[in-house]
Formats: C-alpha cells, sequence, structure tokens
C-alpha cells in the first residue's frame, strides 16, 4: 500500500460535512476501516425501517443515521482538535510532509458546534416530545 499525506484540514471538512456517510473514515484508513462501512450502513438501515415500520415516528426509524450523523460530530472534534505533532505522528508518519493546520480549521469546528448542537438539540426535544405528549406537537 502506498502511504500518501493526510490532510487533517481536509479530513476534519469530509468529517463535519460527510462524516454521517463515513467519507472521514475511508479518507484516513480506506475500505479496511470496518467504522467507515458502519456509518455507510446506517443509510440503508434507515431507508430499511421506514419501509418495514412505516406507522412508527420518522425520529424513530432514522435512529441509525441520527446516531451516525451525532458520532460524526464527536468525530469531526476528536480529529479538529488533535495536535500537528500527534497527528502527523499517527497519519504521516512515513511521509516527509507535515500538517500545519491554520484558521480554516477553527471555522470547521465552530460550525461542527453549532450544526452538532442544533442537533443534539433537536433530537433531545423531539424526543421529549414523543416521550411525553405522544407526538402532540409534530
Amino acid at each position: 500500500m502506498k502511504n500518501s499525506f493526510k490532510n487533517k484540514t481536509l479530513a476534519s471538512l469530509l468529517a463535519c460535512l460527510f462524516g454521517w456517510l463515513g467519507a472521514h473514515r475511508f479518507y484516513l484508513a480506506g475500505a479496511r476501516d470496518r467504522w467507515a462501512w458502519l456509518h455507510l450502513a446506517s443509510l440503508p438501515a434507515t431507508l430499511f425501517y421506514s419501509k418495514l415500520f412505516f406507522n412508527l415516528p420518522l425520529f424513530v426509524t432514522a435512529s441509525p443515521l441520527i446516531i451516525s450523523a451525532l458520532a460524526a460530530v464527536l468525530e469531526t472534534f476528536v480529529l479538529g482538535l488533535m495536535p500537528d505533532d500527534k497527528w502527523d505522528q499517527k497519519y504521516n508518519s512515513r511521509v516527509e510532509q507535515k500538517n500545519n493546520t491554520q484558521w480554516p480549521i477553527a471555522l470547521i469546528l465552530v460550525f461542527n458546534l453549532a450544526a452538532g448542537a442544533t442537533g443534539l438539540i433537536a433530537v433531545l426535544a423531539r424526543g421529549f416530545d414523543l416521550l411525553y405528549t405522544g407526538g402532540a406537537y409534530g
């Protein structure tokens, strides 16, 4: 296998935007990463559950995709906040080029924080709505 340079900013951006599909994990580890395939399997699982249990709320049938998306938010923080020297030691140990992250990583993390907090609040609000009112508000 050819060792190639793994850009920390690109990996964080992939995790932020397409982490629910496991794009960042495919970028970092390739097709051999089982967690990447689990992220990717959440989409067909959600479609299967929504067709099989069509009478349940979408919040319930989309739970594999919601869990995958919330896990991707956490993975974005783990990747983006890792120091450059540790990143290079882990992903670029056999490559001479090294990471030098600048301000774009901060913008990615701020966007990720806003999107993740919004998603988490929406999941909690909908969950309490279903739990206490049976879905009377939506």
